[in-house]
């Protein structure tokens, strides 16, 4: 029960750490005379190392220990969040954002393998699963209405010091929950050349889909980056397939089937949950006129019903119910909340434009989060958690940051057409999930014994 405590705890720390700074972005900016791309990179300097350093992250647990990678995570990300509250300037400021990103890099992937090395699969571990989803839901909520309150009423840099005592109490937590790692593996070499492939290919990745939100899919610079992304991710391919002896993402992880086919559904179903929250702000702020305040309230009844059905339904229908099924139908439920969502318009009321959609939305989300999580977490060694964790959430990155450019260049700021392209994408998913394997996931009463087994082929 600690351990689940401690990395819900810490996954919450990482992903509130993601929205409540946004709130806090006009103070920054006016404070330190910024301007708008000045901002941008308080933002992007998380979101680049972050993205860019997932994998590593992930493999790092599986060659250190647990225990040493969520210390070390959680130390980087306190002792930056500790620099950004007392920054003198924007630059000190933007480089405590990166190191956030590379102590969350570490943290996050380390927190779901700790649940998924130390909860054995079955239902126990989809409870753990569907708590450590619905906390990640949560803390991206609370990160807004936090981050609102601490910057109207403290000072920005509350959202960086608030950190702090979080971030020491989690190491306390650690100290005392997690055990002790055996020796490191000394006798298996890094895997350097991968890890700085995978870092430069996805940064470039991260760097030219988010410049291709703001400045376009054919400028120079975005092609640029997308360019060096395709050949350093093409190089790293063929060395973790060839010449690594310890891969940073082993091959025979992308041939278990679930793990290849989970992460294709995750990209698809995260290029349209991530960035709804988008859309979102912007049809209850522009549309309907709702203070930034009330827009925070307005995504409450989002986050609680999707912990709602997440947590309490979701894990007692996948004793039931084959996951694939749940998230079929999951993303079939979201995609007519967007399509409902599509018909916003001035002078609605919250309850006529919102509510209704919300309730698909979020049920549709809570079906199928936990299910494909643990999908794409299913069949997969002791000694390869950590990878297939980072190999997740760079999926999940990747996917949002992806789906957010594509439909700002597609919608621009027609809102009836983004919230339509984002039910097309969870059809899309509907489909792809579809050829999930049909055990993964599972843990009804006649579970085949040989499931692992079935998922582990090629």
């Amino acid at each position: 029960m600690l351990v689940l405590v401690l990395a819900c705890a810490a996954q919450f720390l990482v992903v509130l750490d993601v929205s409540i700074v946004t709130v806090a972005l006009p103070s920054m900016e006016a404070q330190f005379e910024l301007g708008a791309a000045g901002a941008l990179w308080i933002v992007n300097a998380y979101v680049l190392v972050f993205a860019g350093l997932l994998l590593a992250g992930g493999r790092v647990a599986d060659l250190v220990g647990h225990r040493r990678a969520f210390l070390t995570g959680a130390t980087v990300f306190t002792v930056a969040s500790l620099v950004g509250g007392l920054a003198p300037e924007a630059g000190v400021v933007v480089a405590a954002r990166a190191g956030q990103g590379l102590g969350a890099a570490v943290l996050a992937p380390v927190t779901l393998t700790i649940l998924t090395t130390t909860v054995p699969e079955g239902t126990r571990r989809h409870r753990a699963l569907a708590v450590w989803t619905a906390v990640g839901l949560a803390g991206g909520t609370t990160g807004n209405l936090i981050g609102g309150v601490l910057t109207e009423y403290l000072s920005w840099r509350w959202v960086f010091l608030g950190n702090v005592p979080l971030g020491v109490v989690a190491v306390l937590l650690a100290v005392r929950a997690l055990p002790p790692d055996a020796p490191p593996r000394r006798r298996d070499p890094v895997d350097v050349r991968g890890t700085l492939l995978a870092t430069v290919g996805l940064v470039a990745l991260t760097f030219g889909i988010v410049r291709a939100g703001t400045h376009g899919w054919n400028s120079p610079p975005t092609l640029a980056a997308l360019g060096v992304a395709v050949a350093a991710l093409a190089v790293f391919a063929v060395v973790e397939r060839r010449y690594a002896r310890v891969p940073l993402l082993p091959p025979r992880l992308l041939a278990t089937r679930s793990v290849a086919r989970g992460n294709v559904v995750l990209l698809l179903a995260g290029a349209c949950l991530n960035p709804m929250w988008y859309f979102l702000t912007f049809a209850m702020q522009d549309v309907l006129r709702l203070s930034p305040l009330e827009t925070g309230l307005g995504f409450v009844p989002y986050t609680l019903l999707t912990i709602a059905v997440g947590v309490r339904l979701t894990p007692w229908l996948m004793r039931h119910v084959a996951a694939r099924t749940l998230i079929v139908v999951g993303a079939g439920v979201a995609a007519a909340g967007f399509g409902w969502q599509a018909g916003v318009g001035p002078g609605m009321t919250y309850a006529e434009a919102m509510l209704g959609p919300a309730v698909l939305i979020a049920v549709g989300g809570g079906l199928l989060n936990t299910p494909l999580t643990a999908v794409a977490t299913s069949g997969v060694r002791h000694e390869d958690a950590g990878a297939a964790s980072g190999l997740l959430n760079t999926t999940k990155q990747v996917g949002g940051a992806l789906g957010l450019a594509a439909w700002v260049t597609v919608a621009g700021a027609d809102l009836g057409l983004a919230f339509h392209l984002l039910a097309g994408s969870m059809l899309v998913t509907a489909l792809a999930a579809m050829a999930l394997p049909t055990g993964a996931g599972h843990t009804g009463r006649h579970e085949s014994l040989g499931r692992v087994t079935d998922d582990a082929s090629g």
